[in-house]
């Protein structure tokens, strides 16, 4: 049953899902007070955290590099698009904060590679 959690379908349907919410929160106009509530840099920190985990086991062959670049690629388009929206901004301080979680990501994953390698291969 543990092997079903770490397959590469059932992650690649978790990051799917997450690129999507994480794209819609990012851009809509609608005022979400659970999320307003929490610090903005926190937000982003922890979206691109997560999106690295799954993206990882979602894509297994892809160098860290590649991951790496893709993930900021989207926060750049997130910001991008931000730019666009009334009462919405570009910002380096939330690229630097996708960045971050993407680093601390790479370190929480190659611990859990060694705890859990039995299940992932």
């Amino acid at each position: 049953m543990i092997k079903f959690f770490f397959s590469t379908g059932i992650f690649k349907l978790y990051l799917f899902v997450c690129l999507v919410v994480i794209e819609f929160l990012a851009t809509t106009t609608i005022h979400i007070e659970a999320m307003e509530s929490v610090w903005d840099k926190a937000n982003h920190f922890t979206a691109f955290f997560v999106l690295y985990f799954l993206l990882t086991f979602a894509y297994k062959n892809l160098s860290i590099i590649v991951k790496f670049l893709l993930l900021l690629a989207f926060g750049l388009q997130i910001e991008v698009v931000q730019s666009f929206i009334d009462g919405r901004f570009f910002s380096l301080l939330d690229v630097f904060a996708d960045s971050i979680g993407i680093l601390i990501g790479i370190g929480f994953v190659r611990v859990i590679e060694k705890k859990f390698s039995r299940f992932l291969t």
